[in-house]
This record gives structure tokens, C-alpha cells and sequence, in this order.
């Protein structure tokens, strides 16, 4: 499979470039999970169709970059034909793969501000000079992060998240059982 484009800033610091050209990782690697999905087949393709290929191309580098419209023009297709093509019966495979690469993305641009934000820290762990944009950034990754993860300590009967997998392993076992 051919590689997406991975531009670079032509910024002398990455800190110059919006986030979209500052950092992009190597896309997965062809044999990668990620890219085993069943990708949409069109019944009848045409020219302009979203191939398979180019299915795959865009999951890796929405994966490498976290960002959906960089990802399109990588592959030259437009936001709307990829939504349009997200939302086709057939498609749930690429949708699954389109929505586990833009988590991979997220996290990796998270990684992104949070080591610009501790770069810009000074021994204490506060941001030099008077802006204290740094600390800012630093706390918004450190919530949005944080608003995902669960102790597992605290899955007891009653949680959310207790009852929800409780009740897929009772409907599971009914299904067996019927």
C-alpha cells in the first residue's frame, strides 16, 4: 500500500506551525490491526469511487495525524464523500476504523500538548513569563483525558458501566440459553 504524504512544516520550529503540519507520526504499518477492517466495495465504482485503498490510506493517516480534513486531502477526496460513504449500509467496517483511528489521533495530538505544555514549564512545573498558557493547555489535556478513564476499582453494582456490561452478559446468556 502506498504511504500517505506526511508534509512537514516548513516552520523553522514546530511551535510555529498549526498543529495539523507540526506533528505527524508514521502512519501504521500495513500489516497494523487498524487496517484490517472490511472496507466499503462499491457495487458499481466508478472513477471518483473511495476505494478500498484509498480507505485504508485515509484510516492511516487520520491515525497519524488525529486530524479528518488533513486525512481527506491526503487521499484527495472531500469530508462529505467520506461522511457520505461512513453512513452507507456496508460500511460499519470503515466507520469502526475511521472512529478507533481518530481515538489513536486524539491521543497522539494530546501527547503533542502536553509536551508543549511541559517544555514551556519552568523547574516548578509552572509556565514561565506571565501567560500561563502553558498550565491552561496542560489542564484541558489532563480533563479530557482524565472525563474517559474509569478505576476499575469503582465498577461495583450500581455503576454505569456495571450495569451496562451486566446486562449484555445476561442478554448474552439468554440468547445461549433460548
Amino acid at each position: 500500500m502506498a504511504r500517505p504524504s506526511l508534509r512537514r512544516s516548513h516552520h523553522a520550529q514546530p511551535w510555529q506551525a498549526t498543529s495539523s503540519a507540526a506533528y505527524v507520526e508514521e502512519p501504521p504499518d500495513d500489516d497494523d490491526p487498524l487496517l484490517q477492517f472490511a472496507p466499503f466495495i462499491h457495487p458499481r465504482p466508478k472513477r471518483t469511487s473511495i476505494t478500498p485503498d484509498l480507505q485504508r490510506r485515509f484510516v492511516a493517516t487520520l491515525a497519524a495525524t488525529g486530524i479528518v480534513a488533513q486525512a481527506a486531502r491526503s487521499i484527495g477526496k472531500s469530508l462529505e464523500a467520506l461522511y457520505m460513504l461512513r453512513r452507507r449500509p456496508g460500511a460499519e467496517g470503515f466507520a469502526a476504523a475511521w472512529d478507533e483511528a481518530a481515538r489513536w489521533g486524539m491521543d497522539r495530538l494530546g501527547d503533542c500538548a502536553l509536551e508543549r505544555a511541559l517544555s514551556n514549564a519552568d523547574y516548578s512545573g509552572f509556565v514561565s513569563g506571565s501567560s500561563g498558557r502553558g498550565d491552561a493547555v496542560l489542564i484541558a489535556v489532563l480533563r479530557q483525558r482524565s472525563g474517559f478513564r474509569v478505576d476499575e476499582r469503582d465498577v461495583v453494582p450500581g455503576h454505569p458501566l456495571y450495569e451496562r456490561i451486566r446486562n449484555e452478559v445476561l442478554a448474552e446468556l439468554s440468547r445461549d440459553e433460548g
